[in-house]
């Protein structure tokens, strides 16, 4: 694939940046997140109301397909039927992003009574997939996950991932197809986080950021972060920035020897709300969005406008599954009108035209905020193993500087 400079365009996420796939110690902690939010409330600017926009309910057609299913898909709802309901979910997304999606799940084919959400971090769930069939069996059905060189790496593996063609491609288009039977379940936009308390003045983009950040160093010294780009996520994100704008080095040649990495997005929100940190970049919206709901002016973000990254979120079946039908009817939901509106509900970013709507997050609200030509996307796609280190090192130089 080519690979451009510019704005607007699109950037490969790296296979190179280990043989393997990386874990990392899972840090995220949704109990804590909660007390630091409350005791946010308490000290954020006197509002107290409730922030969070009034959903419309998503009218679903229950066990009823659209027309250009194929014609013999009510077998493999008969099949579906005979796996007992139930489905085994592993992702990296939070309970209130799936929520709305395992809800309207659950009413489009009353027979599921059972969805299991395994919350993961976005390189680990692909490194327990491989354990747990080396040990056995594992009992992931479905596999959620925006780590974009985790799912390039574990995809190229023999009987990683089962081979599916969704009806629902010829509605999205081929670049809803991230790698052979992976979907792009949404397209979630960074952003910049926060804590208005801290940071009077809202950053516009990097580059305001960076001088913001410059003209007081020792007061934002340690006090902004950044995800770490020796993971699958922290390396798609970051290097997309400097591909898709050149620019950025000059940014983050200021904000980097100031900055802290952190493993998850979790985390990093937990401190931007906690006063710990007084800013991040490169935050996912999707964990966002219900921060910056919940926090009554605390906590919020903005879509650079000098280059937002969007990366797609993988969703694929695993080879084994053990409800590979079950997993087939999700797939599809999930990407499906009524799919993209309850997956917008959740919090991520739909991409399918025709989902709008009060409190409804979408990747054309990142388009009207930035305009077109300022999207920088990530593809699924290999970096070779020379270019991943060079791209490290270049970072890791800005960061000890």
């Amino acid at each position: 694939m080519a690979r451009s400079s510019h704005l607007g365009s699109r950037h490969v996420a790296a296979t190179g940046a280990a043989p393997g796939l990386r874990l990392f110690p899972r840090r995220r902690s949704a109990t804590a997140l909660g007390v630091v939010l409350a005791l946010g409330l308490l000290t954020a600017c006197g509002s107290g109301g409730d922030n969070k926009a009034t959903v419309a309910e998503n009218k679903i057609s229950a066990g009823k397909v659209p027309g250009y299913y194929p014609e013999d898909y009510s077998d493999l709802i008969a099949a579906a039927k005979k796996e007992g309901g139930k489905l085994t979910v592993y992702s990296n997304l939070g309970d209130e992003n799936m929520a709305p999606v395992v809800r309207d799940f659950k009413k489009k084919y009353d027979f599921i009574k059972t969805v299991s959400i395994n919350e993961l971090d976005s390189d680990e769930l692909f490194q327990k997939v491989l354990s747990e069939n080396a040990a056995g069996k594992s009992p992931a059905d479905v596999l959620i996950s925006s780590a974009a060189s985790a799912w390039t790496n574990f995809s190229e593996r023999k009987n990683s991932v089962l081979e599916y063609k969704s009806p629902e491609l010829s509605e999205l288009g081929a670049d809803a197809e991230l790698l052979p039977s992976v979907y792009s379940m949404s397209q979630d936009p960074m952003t910049i986080a926060y804590n208005t308390s801290l940071m009077e003045k809202p950053p516009t983009g990097m580059a305001d950021l960076a001088e913001i950040l410059s003209a007081d160093k020792g007061k934002f010294k340690n006090k902004v972060t950044v995800r770490d780009p020796e993971g699958s996520f922290g390396f798609s994100v970051t290097r997309a920035l400097t591909e898709g704008n050149p620019k950025a080095w000059d940014a983050l040649g200021k904000i980097l020897p100031l900055t802290r990495p952190e493993t998850s997005s979790g985390t990093q929100l937990e401190k931007i709300v906690s006063g710990e940190y007084t800013a991040g970049f490169l935050i996912s919206a999707s964990p966002a969005y219900p921060v910056v709901e919940d926090s009554s002016g605390l906590v919020k973000i903005v879509f650079p406008e000098d280059g937002t990254v969007v990366l797609p979120r993988g969703l694929g079946i695993a080879a084994e599954a053990p409800h590979p039908a079950t997993s087939k009817l999700f797939l599809d939901f999930a990407l499906s009108e009524e799919g993209q509106r309850a997956v917008a509900e959740g919090g991520l970013a739909s991409y399918r035209k025709g989902v709008e709507g009060e409190g409804l997050h979408t990747y054309q609200e990142v388009v009207d905020k930035v305009g077109e030509d300022k999207i920088i996307h990530v593809d699924y796609a290999a970096v070779s193993q020379n270019d991943t280190d060079a791209w490290l090192e270049h970072f890791s130089r800005l960061l000890k500087k």
